[in-house]
Order: structure tokens, then C-alpha cells, then sequence
């Protein structure tokens, strides 16, 4: 087991089904760089209309995103939720964990739930990426708005414009997933947090799902557990991984 930091599912209300998507690190290295530092790891492609690019390590269950900056002349001027959070964080703490990513079926049915509840969001928004092959991949996104980004953020939506299994397929045709990455799961992320008792109400509130106990919960076989640590920044703090059965 490493301490690096699922593709599980669980059916929300009847109504949606959501799983654990990827993880980010905000990272100033270049996609070639931590390519060649993470066995496994390959250039993704860049963001063009953010100004950022990164690399990507798909495991069993979910995968790893480096997330960084390319074009400081466009992520300057960049609104979009996740760059406003990679510049904040790279310029206060430097390198570390930023995020989570939870995929869903129907993000516009997500957006209107959440909406009830009483958060405000970002509205969903169109993404997509240009691979270092030269393809196109596109998503939509939805986050929740956040007023102090001192705190741990909640985790951000995504609903890709390809099924699950074609993209995997795909990624196993490029030779991206590999027989020992995908012999590798996440299982738990650690979150620290300056309220974990308020932190995992509320995320339990947004993912639809009860506490596993008073300091975690499961997003299926994925444990999220929530921490206070005043020496640590308020992010994402530790991601577990494991082999896979």
C-alpha cells in the first residue's frame, strides 16, 4: 500500500448515480516532467481556454490529475472555478492536493438538487481538453461556489461526453491503462478541514449519502475521512492507495 493519495458507485435518491472521479494536485512541473517521475503517469493535453495542462495516472478505480499552469497570460484572466483554486493555492501553499472530482449521470438534474438545498453553484459548465494526440475530450462541470478558500472546498462535479466504458476502452487501446495501473485502487483520501464535524454533514449532504462514522463517510468502497489539522493547509491531505482485488 502507498500513501499517494474509486470508480464506485452509488445511487443517490433514486436518481443519480455518482462515483469518485479523479483527484488533483496543483503542481508547477510540467506534464513531462511528472511523466517521467510517476511511473505510469502520461501527458494529458491542455485546457486551451484556462491556460493550464496536465498529466494523468489512471488507476483501477479513478485516476490522478497534476494540474498546472501553462499560459499565465490566460489563467490570469480565468474565472473558472478550479483555475481560481490551483492560482490561489500554488500562490499561498505551493505543490500539494487541491481537490476531488465526483462523476454523475445527469449533472443538470445534480445542479437543480443542490440548487434546492439552498447552495449556490456555478451553473453547469462546458470544458474540454486537447489530448497530446491531437483528440478533443469533452465534459460538462458544476461546482459549488465557495466564499472562503482558506477552508477545505466541497468536491466538484463532472459528466463526461463519453461513457465510462468507452473512455476506458479507449485509454486501454493507447496503452494509458496499463495491466499495473489498473491492478492499483484508491482507497481513502484524508480531507483536513477546520470544522470536520461540519465539513462531513456537509458533504454528506451535497453526495446524498449518511456518515460511515463521526469522522467519515463512504462514496462505495471509497472512505473519505475529515480531520483537523491546524499545522496543515485546509485541502485534500493524504490519498490511500491500495492493490485491487
Amino acid at each position: 500500500m502507498v500513501s499517494f493519495c474509486g470508480w464506485g458507485m452509488i445511487l443517490v435518491k433514486g436518481e443519480l448515480v455518482m462515483k469518485l472521479d479523479h483527484v488533483v494536485w496543483f503542481t508547477e512541473r510540467t506534464p513531462e516532467v511528472v511523466a517521467k517521475q510517476y511511473p505510469g503517469a502520461v501527458v494529458g493535453g491542455r485546457h486551451e481556454h484556462w491556460g493550464t495542462y496536465n498529466a494523468l495516472l489512471y488507476l483501477q478505480n479513478a485516476y490522478i490529475e497534476w494540474l498546472a499552469i501553462e499560459n499565465t497570460d490566460v489563467a490570469d484572466f480565468s474565472s473558472h472555478p478550479l483555475v481560481e483554486l490551483l492560482k490561489h493555492d500554488l500562490a499561498t501553499y505551493g505543490e500539494g492536493w487541491g481537490t476531488l472530482c465526483i462523476s454523475t449521470d445527469n449533472i443538470q438534474l445534480l445542479n437543480k438538487n443542490l440548487e434546492r438545498m439552498g447552495m449556490h453553484t456555478s451553473g453547469v459548465l462546458d470544458a474540454s481538453r486537447l489530448t497530446s494526440s491531437g483528440t478533443l475530450k469533452k465534459w460538462k462541470m458544476l461546482f459549488v461556489n465557495e466564499k472562503d478558500l482558506t477552508d477545505l472546498p466541497a468536491p466538484f462535479f463532472i459528466q463526461w461526453e463519453e461513457s465510462e466504458q468507452n473512455r476506458r476502452l479507449s485509454l486501454r487501446t493507447e496503452g494509458v491503462i496499463t495491466k499495473n495501473s489498473d491492478a492499483e485502487r484508491i482507497l481513502e483520501c484524508g480531507l483536513v478541514t477546520k470544522d470536520p464535524k461540519q465539513a462531513l454533514e456537509r458533504w454528506c449532504r451535497i453526495l446524498g449519502v449518511q456518515p460511515e462514522d463521526k469522522e467519515s463517510l463512504m462514496l462505495n468502497d471509497i472512505r473519505l475521512r475529515f480531520i483537523e489539522n491546524p499545522k496543515e493547509r485546509n485541502r485534500m491531505h493524504t490519498v490511500v492507495t491500495g492493490q485491487a482485488e
